[in-house]
């Protein structure tokens, strides 16, 4: 049965380019990005861990890990990683699961027979600190990955972790907000959120981001 939002993120032991890693433990108390890759020395990946390794500052602020997988062997990655920083420009700071055997794959369903029957989908979940998964998101392997849209994801997933709120379509940090439907009572209502709201319907109400000060962050 493939995982769902919410569901407990299954815990493994597995080799890595950093050595073995056992996921749960590794993680800790921080949230975690694991994103699959169908093979080594494979363009779209290629950029795509680059552009990870280049973004280790904007997740380390969020108390964000990041682990990727794919099905070839410890060395492998290892000559692959050369490559990465070669022609990204970056330096590889996250391990790379050498997932040889399958076992993390089958885990998170990351085989999917009709696309491929071997190789990994172009997977990513956000795990959070009590190690549930947040996010789960599958792109066609012709299609590169937004990390830019992870990490908005995952600004939302904390903000509203935090605040009785939601965040609407195409919002970015520091963007106005909406209250939860289920938050009613107008003291609690005026306590949570001192910066007022604007009530556009009975159930859309838009507030400001209650983390930045007006105008700014």
């Amino acid at each position: 049965m493939s995982l769902r939002l919410g569901d407990t993120a299954p815990d493994f032991e597995q080799d890595s380019s950093e050595g073995k890693i056992s996921f749960h433990e590794w993680l800790g108390d921080s949230w975690g990005v694991l994103f699959s890759h169908p093979a080594d020395f494979t363009p779209v990946c290629t950029t795509e861990l680059g552009l990870t390794a280049k973004l280790k500052s904007e997740f380390e602020k969020r108390n964000v890990k990041a682990i990727a997988l794919s099905v070839d062997p410890v060395d492998s990655h290892q000559e692959w990683i050369k490559d990465i920083n070669e022609t990204q420009g970056c330096a590889v700071n996250f391990p790379i699961l050498a997932d040889q055997d399958g076992k993390v794959a089958e885990l998170y369903d990351m085989i999917h027979p009709n696309a491929d029957s071997t190789l990994t989908v172009r997977s990513l979940f956000v795990i959070d600190p009590n190690k549930k998964v947040r996010l789960i998101i599958t792109y066609p392997a012709s299609t590169g990955r937004n990390f830019n849209e992870v990490l908005r994801v995952i600004d939302s997933l904390q903000l509203t972790d935090e605040h009785k709120v939601a965040t609407p379509g195409n919002w970015e940090r520091g963007g106005d907000v909406v209250i939860v439907p289920s938050l009613q009572d107008e003291e609690e209502i005026n306590r949570r959120f001192p910066k007022g709201y604007k009530k556009v319907k009975s159930y859309l109400r838009v507030t400001p981001d209650p983390t930045t000060n007006w105008g700014g962050d």
